[in-house]
């Protein structure tokens, strides 16, 4: 993904996304994600294709992951979760929704 130093933040990475078109964000809708309000995915429908994390400078409740995710129909998204009380989910929902995505490891 481009220059590295530039990945080393949520900003880079989300530039990155934006210039390979991938900078659709998911949210739930009926327990389900969607990217457009029109499909909605079960975890079975997607899979977790990169996962980045980010630590804050001073204090780990800054901290943030960001899930790149592929539908079963091809469409590449993501997923931003902060920890503590910045957290954009309601935790135990989303945790458990986060948890049963597939988890694909590609070859570099």
């Amino acid at each position: 993904m481009g220059d590295n130093t530039a990945m080393t933040t949520l900003s880079g990475v989300l530039n990155e996304l934006k210039n390979r078109n991938q900078d659709r964000e998911f949210y739930m809708k009926d327990d389900l994600f969607t990217l457009d309000d029109t499909h909605l995915y079960a975890p079975g429908d997607l899979k977790i294709i990169k996962t980045y994390r980010f630590e804050g400078d001073s204090n780990p409740d800054d901290s943030s992951i960001l899930y790149l995710i592929q539908t079963n129909d091809g469409e590449t998204g993501f997923v931003i979760d902060a920890y503590g009380v910045y957290s954009n989910f309601e935790s135990e929902k989303h945790n458990h929704f986060i948890r049963q995505i597939p988890v694909e490891h590609p070859e570099a």
